[in-house]
């Protein structure tokens, strides 16, 4: 288990508190990061539907989930072998049995089938037929959206995810450095992915690797930045402007670094985006502390560019931390100008100001942990526009 029974009783207990104030008695976690979250299990194995139950009066939590996948269960979570149930492969991609038949039919066995069930809804692991077959094998019960009941929780980090964070930021930073190193003129773009999805994988400084919730994406200005693309084949020009994103991850726990790069000497324009983004994100990291109202964060930045004769109504911000494919940020909420949040200590973020003119754009983005008294970024790489006017490596 990546963290000790006592800190998963805690998030019970926290979670039923939450259930008590929706009026949710039955609780269905689909979201892997959540199950995760709650019962250490860690295994690919959201390619079949499974579900964590936590049922508000039950001291332990129950497991459903395909059968190959039991063995995986007992080594990585604290959860009972009795409280553990499998369906079988008949269930699986069959038109005939789904798999949320067997769970409608286990909830009513244990007397579940007549209270009130929250379901995340919200989520790629929950499917409308998912719902559709829920309602219909527990026509008694009452239901209620709880997408985001255990994910607001997770804002908060304790001591040993802040730790894993930390690990996590090592990798990722490596693999960034490794990327932009890689980046120089006639490289292509999956030449550039296959140094840095080898760094991710490999780790840094004995710390252990892991696949990241997406992969590695490259973006340039000759292809209008079209964002998270995957499959570019083009070599890259003298001239052309590069976005970067990368992750590290540790222990399911990420750290995010976005980063621009420039062949050759900027124009004019890319270093003025670059100046401003920059200006813009080092006031919001400097005002940030406990107490502060993320409103004030959020306005901050759009003042901070619209003085320069900028808008962007992206959502400046979200929280980050443990996920699993297909992005960090979907299984908690986005954080935005109209959220009334007050941020406290060992909450973690992920700022992605980005501004365009035209054709050219700028982005970095920086992954951060506020403190007792501050915010600090996981990292420390340089956030202004990476210039290589020849092929220079950085540290």
């Amino acid at each position: 288990m990546s963290f000790g029974t006592k800190e998963y009783r805690e998030r019970i207990k926290k979670t039923k508190e939450k259930m008590a104030l929706q009026g949710i008695e039955v609780l269905l976690i689909s979201d892997p990061a959540n199950i995760y979250y709650l019962s250490g299990y860690d295994s690919w194995s959201f390619y079949a539907i499974q579900v964590l139950i936590i049922i508000s009066d039950e001291d332990e939590p129950i497991w459903i989930g395909h059968e190959q996948e039991i063995g995986k269960v007992n080594a990585t979570s604290w959860l009972y072998y009795e409280n553990v149930i499998s369906y079988s492969n008949e269930y699986i991609a069959s038109n005939v049995k789904h798999p949320m038949n067997f769970i409608s039919e286990i909830l009513d066995q244990i007397g579940q089938s007549k209270r009130t069930i929250g379901a995340e809804l919200y989520n790629y692991y929950f499917t409308f037929k998912c719902y559709q077959l829920l309602k219909k094998g527990l026509p008694t019960a009452t239901f209620k959206d709880a997408s985001f009941l255990v994910s607001t929780i997770r804002i908060i980090k304790s001591n040993t995810e802040i730790e894993y964070m930390r690990h996590a930021a090592i990798i990722g930073e490596k693999a960034m450095v490794r990327g932009i190193n890689s980046i120089n003129i006639n490289t292509r773009s999956f030449d550039i992915l296959d140094n840095v999805v080898q760094t991710q994988v490999n780790g840094a400084k004995d710390l252990e690797g892991n696949y990241s919730f997406i992969s590695p994406a490259l973006s340039s200005s000759r292809k209008a930045h079209r964002q998270h693309l995957t499959s570019i084949t083009d070599e890259y020009l003298q001239g052309d402007t590069i976005i970067l994103e990368v992750s590290g991850s540790y222990k399911r726990y990420y750290s995010s670094i976005t980063r621009t790069i420039n062949l050759g000497k900027p124009s004019e324009r890319m270093q003025l985006l670059s100046d401003i983004s920059s200006e813009g994100l080092n006031k919001c990291i400097e005002m940030i502390k406990p107490g502060v109202n993320y409103q004030e964060v959020e306005e901050t930045w759009r003042k901070t560019i619209k003085k320069n004769g900028f808008c962007n109504e992206i959502n400046f911000g979200s929280s980050i931390g443990l996920n699993y494919p297909p992005n960090f940020g979907k299984s908690i909420p986005s954080i935005g100008k109209q959220d009334n949040i007050i941020i406290e200590p060992n909450m973690t973020f992920h700022f992605t100001p980005c501004i365009w003119l035209g054709n050219e754009r700028f982005e970095t983005s920086e992954s951060v942990l506020v403190t007792d008294t501050r915010c600090e970024p996981f990292i420390s790489l340089e956030k202004n526009l990476f210039i290589k006017e020849e092929q220079v490596f950085i540290n």
